[in-house]
This record gives structure tokens, C-alpha cells and sequence, in this order.
């Protein structure tokens, strides 16, 4: 059995270690079974989404062995190279199109009714790895069946609302992007529509227990904007 390697990154919901060429280990905090997220990711790459490919799922549903993934995530892209925000901004959007093609299956859990398109509900620019073949997706734990405009709508939420763990110079990007993608998304998905769905989604993320209280009335606001929008 190849052992575990030095710890290359961790956040909230679990650990990423290095494990033999090529591989990481993926290991989730508190011994939550992360085997859903394996069996997405799976799902997802069947039907051409661009996922790390997944070789083992582990300790019991644990841990996944998957695809070590080498590139810049989107936002650090960005921070090196500011002009191409517009260019990223476009490529989110892709990514959403293309994922919203994908039908949920019937395992998954649904978020809502009247839709049942596979949803990743955290995709912004610090969950894609800018690889060599291309954009890769990653971070499937908030997974589920649902509305793809939802979806956009979080994205936009999560560039506003929550503080961002970034380096002072990608820190410096956030509002200059979250204009571009706002403009973006306001001409690709109707902007009437998608400002009651931002609104959604900024009440929904203000039930998020890890939000701190700035963070909520940052939520609140933004709701109440794109209410009276």
C-alpha cells in the first residue's frame, strides 16, 4: 500500500496529501464518508466534464485517491496576469453551461423542485485548477441536482459575501471581477432573472453556520438589492 505523503493543502472539510506519482489522497475531517463526492466526479468525467480523474475511494469512504492536479487555481491565474479577467470571467461561464448540460441522476440528492440538472453550487475561480489539458473542476461536496441558474447565482454570491483566503493581490481582484462576471452573467442569463435568483441564493448562504456576522449582513444586503432591482 503506498503511504501517505506530506500534506499539500487543507480547508474546511478535509486534507489534501501527496500520495505516490502523479496522486493525491483526499482524507475528510471528522471521518465524514466523502464517497458521494468520488462517485460525481465519476459521473461527471462519463459525460466529457472536466473532473480530477478518481483511481480508489478509501478507509471506508473516507478518503479518495485521485488525479494529482499541477496548475495555478483560476483566481491566482488572474492575479498574475489582470488583463485576462474577462477572458476567466467568460471561461466560469463555460463551465457552468457546460456542466448544466449534464443531467443530476436519480442517486442524488435534489435542492428544490422543478429541475434536475447535476449542480455544483461552489464553482468560482478558486475551485478550478488551470491545468495543462484545460480547466478542471474541483471541490464536488455541495453537489446535487438542481437549477442551473441557482447555481450561476451562487457563484455571483460568493465573489460578494464571504471573505476570500487570498493573497493580497488576488484579494485586490475580487470586486474589479465580480463586475466583469456580473456584466457577463447579466447578459447571458437574463438580468430580471437572475437578480431574484441572486437574492435566493444570498438568503440560502446567510444559513451557512461557518459565515462570520459581517458576512451574513453582506448576504442580507445583497438580497435586499436584487430584490428591489
Amino acid at each position: 500500500m503506498t503511504e501517505t505523503g506530506p500534506l499539500l493543502a487543507s480547508g474546511r472539510d478535509g486534507d489534501i496529501f501527496e500520495y505516490g506519482p502523479g496522486l493525491v489522497l483526499r482524507r475528510a475531517k471528522g471521518g465524514r464518508v466523502i464517497e458521494r463526492e468520488a462517485r460525481i466526479m465519476e459521473y461527471a468525467a462519463a459525460h466529457g466534464y472536466p473532473v480530477p480523474q478518481v483511481h480508489d475511494v478509501r478507509a471506508d469512504g473516507t478518503e479518495i485517491v485521485m488525479e494529482r492536479l499541477d496548475g495555478p487555481l483560476m483566481m491566482n491565474a488572474m492575479a498574475s496576469r489582470p488583463w485576462t479577467m474577462a477572458k476567466h470571467a467568460r471561461l466560469l461561464a463555460d463551465l457552468h453551461d457546460q456542466l448544466h448540460m449534464i443531467a443530476a441522476p436519480e442517486w442524488l440528492p435534489q435542492l428544490g423542485t422543478g429541475a434536475d440538472r447535476l449542480v455544483h453550487l461552489d464553482l468560482h475561480p478558486l475551485n478550478v485548477v488551470m491545468t495543462a489539458r484545460g480547466p478542471v473542476v474541483i471541490d464536488w461536496t455541495n453537489a446535487s441536482g438542481g437549477d442551473p441558474l441557482l447555481d450561476v447565482a451562487l457563484t455571483y454570491v460568493l465573489l460578494t459575501c464571504p471573505r476570500a483566503p487570498l493573497p493580497v493581490v488576488a484579494r485586490a481582484l475580487l470586486d474589479p471581477f465580480r463586475r466583469v462576471i456580473g456584466r457577463l452573467f447579466t447578459a447571458r442569463y437574463h438580468g430580471p432573472e437572475l437578480d431574484a435568483r441572486i437574492a435566493d441564493a444570498a438568503e440560502m448562504k446567510m444559513l451557512d453556520r461557518n459565515l462570520f456576522p459581517d458576512e451574513i449582513e453582506k448576504c442580507r444586503r445583497l438580497a435586499a438589492r436584487m430584490r428591489s432591482a
